[in-house]
């Protein structure tokens, strides 16, 4: 689960700022690194109010093949930028600044994409992990935005990932039924089953599996994905609205989820496989998204990791009445250097 951090007002910023030290220190960041946090939320949140007229940061501890740290990533629906590389150079201002703001977020990030159309806002990602800094981090090939329901403080849905051998990726997504602890009791169950499952278990049979396990709960929809990278397929089986679109260059592919509540009433399943190529996107989503979203919206993103994807979709298409969960898998081109700039007409 993300925790937002609202930046419309002034002492919105210290707020965001405080909050986001404590999550880091709870991830056993030093003070030397916190410090880092401290530095690079203060300055995501000064740009909100500045440049995009306020906004939302969303943070959260990661822990995957790439390593383990804290994720945050500003959004805003401000004016947006027409030239992202140039707003990122030092000395860049538009607002009769030092123009230093993105220079430090960049220098004290171990990773930065930056997403940017003029009309349709920024997206700003990071991720900062412990000392000792590599290098640079690599984007994960699989990002995800989980945000609970305003008002509470668990989220009734959950996801999971893992990169497995062969070129294999595995995904879930669970929500719920409902919203607050017993939803996320149902969610975090689904989840349970898909890490303790062999890798490469059929997504039927996962669902299968989970079905019995969720029993004990108030139940969940519950999708899951097996893409095969090298086979150049995506095997999907889902139960329930957690819907699973495939985005491709010329089209999208909307996967079929059958009727029915894992713990609660499963009367058919089966899976589906579809073509997946290098350059398409598998996108899970629970029912807090509308289902009218698309990413031709955004010219380019494609260039930006999965994350800034999924947390567009989150900013521009939650429905705000419950709990929401994206998450985006693809394109699987290698990254080498974990820089991708995001995008910009």
């Amino acid at each position: 689960m993300m925790q937002t951090l609202p930046v419309e007002a002034e002492g919105h910023v210290a707020d965001a700022r405080r909050r986001a030290v404590a999550l880091a220190e709870s991830g056993g960041f030093s003070e030397t690194d916190a410090g880092r946090v401290a530095i690079v939320t203060t300055e995501l949140a000064t740009n909100l109010k500045k440049h995009g007229g306020g906004g939302e940061i969303l943070a959260a501890l990661f822990a995957d093949e790439t390593g383990a740290g804290l994720e945050l990533i500003a959004l805003d629906r401000g004016p947006g930028m027409a030239d992202v590389a140039a707003c990122q150079e030092d000395g860049y201002s538009s607002a009769g600044s030092a123009g230093q703001g993105f220079g430090a977020i960049r220098r004290l990030s171990d990773a930065m994409a930056v997403a940017s159309w003029p009309g349709l806002g920024t997206a700003v990602a990071v991720r900062l992990v412990r000392s000792p800094r590599p290098r640079r981090l690599a984007w994960p090939a699989i990002g995800a935005v989980s945000v609970a329901l305003a008002g509470e403080e668990v989220c009734g849905d959950a996801w999971a990932a893992r990169q497995g051998s062969g070129g294999c990726a595995e995904v879930l997504v669970a929500d719920g039924l409902g919203h607050g602890p017993g939803a996320a009791t149902a969610a975090v169950e689904a989840v349970r089953v898909f890490r303790a499952a062999e890798e490469g278990t059929a997504p039927r049979r996962l669902l299968e599996i989970a079905h019995q396990a969720l029993k004990a709960t108030r139940g969940a929809a519950v999708a899951t994905a097996r893409i095969e990278r090298e086979a150049r397929r995506v095997v999907f089986c889902g139960l329930g609205n957690v819907a699973g679109v495939i985005v491709r260059p010329a089209g999208v592919r909307r996967l079929v989820s059958h009727n029915g509540t894992a713990g609660l009433a499963l009367h058919r399943l089966a899976e589906f496989a579809e073509p997946f190529g290098a350059a398409d996107r598998l996108v899970l989503h629970s029912d807090g998204l509308t289902t009218s979203w698309s990413l031709d919206r955004y010219p380019g993103l494609a260039e930006a990791p999965p994350i800034v994807a999924a947390a567009l979709l989150y900013r521009d298409h939650a429905r705000g009445r419950d709990d929401v969960t994206v998450l985006v898998a693809g394109p699987f081109a290698d990254r080498t250097d974990g820089t991708p700039e995001g995008a910009a007409s």
